[in-house]
């Protein structure tokens, strides 16, 4: 059994078992979260939302909080002595998925 799930504006694909990388959520390392933005349930018994499936969770387990390597942002404009240089790290949250409720 597979979902698809809305996260931080995106939409991932799940299985029991799999670990994800999405946008940081607010939870702890060890703590369950739940994704109530369940938008497809596949399987034997195939459900489609219209956007949600209503009464499907996706419950996972929070493994890690980090940030990723660092983004270098460089601007630059030629012959106007025109440069800024500035890094980014994009925070993320790894989930490890535990059961697909439909």
């Amino acid at each position: 059994m597979y979902a698809i799930i809305e996260t931080g504006g995106k939409q991932v694909k799940v299985e029991e078992g799999q670990a994800i990388y999405v946008e940081k959520v607010d939870a702890a390392e060890g703590d369950t979260f739940t994704f109530d933005k369940v938008l497809f349930v596949g399987g034997d018994n195939v459900k489609v939302g219209s956007p949600f499936v209503e009464g499907a969770t996706v419950t996972a387990k929070v493994e890690e909080q980090g940030r990723q390597k660092k983004l270098v942002v460089f601007k630059y404009k030629a012959k106007k002595n025109y440069r800024r240089k500035q890094g980014h790290r994009q925070p993320f949250t790894k989930l490890v998925i535990e059961k697909i409720n439909a």
